[in-house]
């Protein structure tokens, strides 16, 4: 199994220790990365854990929106490139599992082989969409129940964080996610995703009922479906992690498309580029190849 851990431990076992601090130091904060360059950029930003999202994933080897199109080979690749790429501890969302327990079991092996810290897996209908889309469904509780025990069971480093996601709001409101979110508790998750609540008061129920009981992820969606709190808020709502998927997936792509406006208007780059080339590989560690290099020669 790659490691990506430091001095302090497994990575795994750093993410961990962070979700059990959460309540003295506030939630985890962890950026959306959708190719290795994100990633390291939300490392050298100076947070302390990465998200591989589904979404951005899409976008980013496909070019399609996030449907239910990569396979689980498309992203343990991905989860691969990253945990080389950066330090931190990495959230892998592997969106149903691609398929029944079986394909969950396997689903879990090889994303904890590739160095993953966490692995979130949801109740959708295969083939699942993004979250804040409409049109969803989801599956029957216990088979959602029967998914979370196969990843439980399979699971090599019990430090591997394993969170459940539910979409059951989109499809039967806030009294049945609150429902599954503990059944899924009980079944061996250790953390609840309760996605796309729609009202400042159906987040304070939710964290209200679940924060006490387990660590709670809010899904922070630029232009997404849920109120946009404060990190104040979030705090004393009592939400451990926070993540914020398509942050800088929508900031890359509105950057290039400025830069490729003015390149076809103008024939040229940008009179005053956003950096130099020795800045972009200095940022890339080439000076640390290069050091490593000389070392071996």
């Amino acid at each position: 199994m790659v490691s990506n851990g430091g001095g302090d431990g497994t990575a795994a076992r750093r993410l961990r220790r962070r979700l059990d601090a959460a309540r003295l130091e506030g939630p985890l904060i962890a950026p959306g990365a959708y190719d290795a360059l994100s990633a390291r950029l939300i490392e050298l930003a100076g947070f302390d854990a990465v998200y591989l999202t589904g979404f951005g994933a899409a976008a980013s080897l496909l070019g399609k929106p996030d449907v239910g199109l990569l396979t689980g080979t498309d992203m343990a690749d991905q989860a691969r490139r990253l945990v080389l790429a950066t330090h931190l501890p990495l959230i892998a969302d592997a969106d149903t599992g691609y398929g029944n327990a079986l394909n969950v079991a396997h689903t879990v092996a090889v994303l904890e082989q590739a160095g993953v810290a966490a692995i979130q897996v949801e109740d959708q209908v295969s083939p699942k969409r993004c979250g804040h889309m409409s049109g969803k469904g989801v599956i029957d509780a216990d088979e959602m129940a029967g998914k979370i025990r196969a990843a439980v069971d399979t699971r090599r480093d019990p430090d591997l964080v394993l969170i459940a996601r539910t979409d059951a709001i989109a499809v039967d409101g806030v009294d049945e996610a609150i429902k599954r979110a503990r059944a899924y508790r009980e079944a061996g998750a250790d953390a609840l995703f309760i996605e796309a609540p729609t009202t400042e008061p159906d987040l304070e129920r939710i964290a209200g009922e679940l924060a006490g009981e387990m660590p709670l992820v809010f899904n922070r969606v630029d232009d997404g479906r849920t109120p946009h709190l404060s990190h104040q808020r979030m705090t004393e709502l009592g939400f451990a992690v926070v993540l914020f998927p398509v942050t800088a997936l929508f900031a890359a792509t509105s950057g290039v498309r400025a830069a490729l406006a003015g390149l076809a208007a103008a024939g040229a780059p940008p009179a005053v580029p956003p950096g130099t080339f020795d800045e972009f590989t200095a940022l890339l560690g080439l000076p640390e190849l290069r050091a490593r290099e000389d070392r071996y020669a």
